[in-house]
């Protein structure tokens, strides 16, 4: 028997797999964590890329807008954030700083995780506004996506002198990397933009996958984004399996970003065999607190898994299904097959909430049986959803043995979002 520990909440989850079912143990190959993950991020803010140095860029300007990671994010805020303010009143004692929380189209963000993200001293310190996709009155738009939606963001971002963001770059399963450009789409961008950049063309398009952004079309309606938005300057790091920094980048939003992305690129791509079953996860806390959230690591399954086979998905969330229309979506459907075909027929500007999640887990769903493995959230909710349901990985894997018989091959990827999962 081989252990395996699969990332899970903020603990983790640990079973035994047979030896002779065993493809592999598949996890990236970063580095080791920074020795300092502050000094980390010092040293690149002391040599950013492509751009002069952040107290440079804050000279002469009245107004900045540091646009930050939210509650769903595992961005070591605590590390950046400070170290931006610091530097942008050391180039201008006088300029008028906010924290602008890049929600995207989630939820609010608490007070407390606002709290565990940036600490005490910066909630009660620092002017810090929670962006509302859906709150029009504080959009302006700013032109028209390659897409051909309408370009709206929130209004602050637009009317500050500087405009800045931290981050966090892993591989993305539609946008081909997170970080840089997304700050502003879908960060701090109104619905109806989000709806078009997420439309159901570009999600069915063979470059919207992990690790590929050239000639992806979500990622070209972002960069155009960020680029309107004139987002200045950017501070984003990796991070490892124990959301720790190993590498910090900043500098230019677009080249410092690639850095990043080639730096993760070489780390991350592993091509794995063909597997029967796939044991994977959504990284642990905070990325698997929700079903939503959590069909991220479902793509790492179904790059690898042979068709009709099973993907184990240890997910805890938490925080239940993610969305009410994403959980009543699921729950209301014919068959996988026959939501796919109706959300591939639906045109660009007609986009509706969510529709990019269903549309990428049908996808998943149509080829594969899927079993979350989770002990905090309701069984019967995730059945509701058409899903199988599991406490353990051992009570999930009697389950996939059934289908898939005793001989099955087993591929292990402890932290599904954290890799580029490549068929060998």
């Amino acid at each position: 028997m081989k252990n395996i520990h699969i990332a899970y909440g903020h603990s983790g989850m640990t079973a035994q797999i047979p030896a002779d079912n065993l493809l592999g143990i598949y996890e990236s190959a970063l580095p080791p964590a920074a020795a300092d993950g502050y000094a980390e991020v010092v040293r690149a803010m002391d040599n950013p890329i492509d751009s002069p140095p952040l107290e440079l860029l804050a000279r002469g300007k009245n107004s900045c807008v540091i646009i930050a990671s939210d509650h769903t994010r595992p961005v070591p805020s605590r590390f950046i954030i400070p170290e931006m303010l610091r530097r942008l009143r050391a180039g201008n004692p006088q300029i008028d700083i906010t924290i602008l929380i890049a929600t995207g189209c989630h939820r609010e963000t608490g007070k407390d995780e606002l709290t565990a993200k940036f600490g005490q001293d910066i909630v009660d310190n620092e002017k810090i506004i929670i962006h509302n996709a859906d709150d029009d009155r504080n959009m302006i738009t700013l032109g028209t996506l390659p897409s051909g939606g309408a370009l709206r963001i929130n209004r602050l971002a637009v009317g500050c002198d500087l405009l800045v963001a931290e981050g966090f770059i892993e591989p993305h399963f539609f946008a081909g990397f997170s970080g840089g450009r997304k700050s502003v789409l879908p960060g701090i961008a109104s619905r109806e933009t989000v709806m078009a950049n997420h439309c159901a063309e570009f999600i069915n398009s063979p470059f919207a996958r992990t690790g590929i952004l050239e000639n992806n079309p979500i990622h070209t309606d972002m960069l155009f984004a960020a680029e309107k938005a004139k987002l200045a300057f950017i501070v984003n790091v990796v991070i490892n399996s124990e959301k720790k920094i190993v590498r910090a980048f900043a500098g230019n939003m677009q080249t410092a970003h690639l850095c990043g992305c080639d730096f993760l690129k070489q780390q991350c791509s592993i091509p794995i065999p063909p597997a029967d079953i796939v044991i994977t996860s959504n990284g642990g806390y905070p990325l698997d607190q929700n079903v939503y959230q959590a069909v991220k690591g479902m793509t790492a399954g179904e790059a690898v898994c042979r068709k009709g086979g099973v993907i184990i998905l240890c997910a805890s969330c938490s925080d239940g299904h993610g969305g009410e229309a994403f959980y009543r979506t699921l729950k209301e459907m014919d068959s996988p097959q026959k939501l796919l075909e109706n959300i591939s027929a639906i045109p660009r500007h007609a986009t509706t909430p969510d529709q990019w999640q269903y549309q990428i887990l049908v996808r998943i769903m149509a080829e594969f049986h899927i079993i979350i493995v989770t002990q905090h959230c309701d069984h019967q909710m995730i059945r509701d959803m058409k899903f199988d349901a599991a406490s353990t990985i051992d009570e999930a894997l009697k389950k996939a043995f059934d289908i898939t018989g005793r001989n099955a091959k087993i591929a292990v990827i402890p932290d599904g979002v954290s890799i580029i999962a490549q068929r060998a």
